[in-house]
């Protein structure tokens, strides 16, 4: 397939065949590679690696991850923010991403907003964010 080729296939409205766009984000990441056109190639192999992520075919994220390691740059394979978290701080940060204040989300827990202030303050460092939006988007998306 020709440059144009490509450009044209991603240009087209894929949005409900994530998985076929992911491949040719790959397929077209890996031949700018290896005609040495790495600034260009990096976008395309990072939106594939996010997308057969989030798809969880593990394969394909592992060969994208592994084109894009070959760019000089790495990325790790994101880890279940969730699964670092206890029972109880799974709870309220899932209440957290529904969009309920401390107050709300202590109402339905029988706890002080105090209390859920210092789940949240132990829950932030866990998952690596700093805010309840962004523990919202990482719960929503882990990537």
């Amino acid at each position: 397939m020709l440059t144009g080729d490509y450009e044209r296939a991603l240009a087209e409205d894929l949005t409900g065949w994530p998985f076929d766009r992911a491949r040719l984000q790959l397929t077209y990441g890996a031949a700018l590679r290896r005609a040495f056109r790495i600034t260009e190639c990096r976008p395309l192999l990072r939106d594939a690696v996010a997308t057969f992520d989030s798809l969880g075919v593990t394969p394909w994220a592992d060969r994208a991850r592994s084109e894009l390691r070959a760019t000089g740059e790495t990325r790790r394979r994101p880890i279940d923010a969730l699964s670092l978290l206890t029972p109880q701080e799974q709870q309220i940060a899932g209440l957290v991403a529904a969009g309920l204040s401390n107050r709300e989300i202590g109402e339905r827990l029988f706890l002080s907003p105090r209390t859920i202030s210092t789940h949240l303050y132990r829950i932030y460092p866990k998952v690596n964010v700093s805010s309840r939006t962004e523990l919202a988007r990482t719960l929503r998306h882990p990537t």
